[in-house]
């Protein structure tokens, strides 16, 4: 009997299988595939892959390298908002740009790669901030575009690409100097929230950066090395210190709410629209409030929330914004907790009721948000000395 040909995909260290993949797409984001979301435009051209192949699974045999590379990124850019992101960060960052056959395929992932800074994610994300002078945006997104360009970098400069590594060098610049003004423009108008709420999207940013790049065993002596390592730890003469100032808020006042939020992947019902998707901690009022008020999510399923959201509190005690994201959910609710009483066990609810969990619970979004504008104007960075 004569052997099956082989595929595109029988190349060798190519990690999950392109249909695997899929599967854990539709897995944390099946609102994909269902039509809620406009994947139309040259810009969301990423989502629109993502359809295109979960409908054709057998032209997935015929992919290269490159391709596989594009499904790859086009996944992680559709989930990185999403309770549970898929698990490509290496293969993107690393592994593929290091594959045997890169060679013929290393310009088209970097030039992919540039292209990919553009992509409009904005329907697959709530971890958002703006600049309005000039309407850029910031997420967790740019971290993974960060760890992926310097990995593009990095093999383009082992590769010998050398004008293709510069032009890839530009565009990392270019994505730190955009959060370097969203970070100012926000300190400038004295938006205290937003500035709170933009603190940790920059600082997973340039953690991202760092990791790859000490992934790749870059030399600490090389000039864009110095140019970009470290930028919200460690002062540098390139940039204006708000980005270490924003480091060390973030991590005075929000890296214990931004986490993986294990908790909360046990509810998927939170995972049958986009409008679900979580936002950065602490401030989850309006997400509580959408969740209380949404006729897609059943009783049962807002008590598996409200069970979430107490174990997450649990978890980490100092996770405020479970708590309330908790509020404005069952104030949405008519008849509040004691409507969802019949679906959560008796001690639970008995053991909650007695927390400071419940306790805390009670403090209006006006208090809660007032105290995080006085601590941050009380706040002076112990490396920058500045003052919001």
């Amino acid at each position: 009997m004569s052997k099956k040909k082989k595929s595109g995909m029988a190349l060798q260290g190519v990690g999950i299988a392109p249909n695997i993949l899929l599967q854990h797409v539709e897995n944390t984001a099946p609102f994909l595939f269902k039509g809620e979301l406009d994947t139309s435009g040259e810009k969301r051209a990423f989502l629109e892959k993502l359809k295109f192949y979960k409908k054709n699974l057998k032209q997935l045999n015929n992919i290269n390298l490159a391709e596989y590379f594009h499904i790859c990124i086009s996944a992680h850019w559709a989930t990185a908002g999403t309770f549970v992101p898929t698990d490509v960060d290496n293969q993107i960052r690393e592994t593929l740009w290091k594959h045997g056959h890169i060679s013929k395929h290393i310009e088209k992932m970097a030039r992919l790669t540039i292209e990919s800074w553009t992509w409009d994610y904005s329907q697959v994300t709530s971890r958002k901030a703006y600049n309005n002078d000039n309407n850029t945006v910031m997420s967790t997104h740019e971290g993974t575009w960060l760890s992926v360009a310097i990995g593009a970098y990095c093999a383009l400069v082992k590769n010998r690409k050398t004008e293709l590594a510069c032009d890839m060098a530009d565009v990392i610049l270019e994505e730190i100097k955009k959060e370097e003004l969203i970070m100012l423009k926000l300190r400038e108008e004295r938006d205290h929230i937003n500035f709170l709420r933009a603190a940790p999207l920059m600082a997973h940013n340039f953690g991202d950066l760092d990791r790859v790049m000490v992934q790749w065993n870059m030399d600490p002596e090389d000039a864009f090395y110095k140019r970009i390592f470290k930028l919200g730890h460690q002062l540098n003469e390139n940039y204006d210190p708000i980005l270490v100032y924003t480091g060390k808020v973030n991590k005075e006042f929000s890296s214990k709410e931004n986490h993986r939020h294990m908790a909360m992947r046990q509810p998927k019902c939170l995972r049958k629209s986009s409008q679900f998707l979580i936002p950065v901690g602490p401030f989850m009022d309006d997400w509580g409030k959408v969740l209380g008020e949404s006729d897609l999510l059943s009783m049962e399923e807002k008590a598996e929330i409200v069970t979430a959201f107490y174990d997450g509190y649990k978890r980490q005690d100092e996770a405020f914004g479970y708590i309330r994201g908790y509020k404005n959910l069952i104030e949405s609710i008519d008849g509040g907790l004691a409507a969802l009483e019949m679906y959560l066990p008796f001690d639970l609810v008995a053991e909650m009721k007695k927390s400071e969990f419940s306790t805390l619970a009670k403090v209006s979004r006006e208090e809660f948000e007032d105290s995080y504008k006085k601590r941050l104007e009380e706040y002076i960075c112990p490396v920058t000395n500045m003052k919001f």
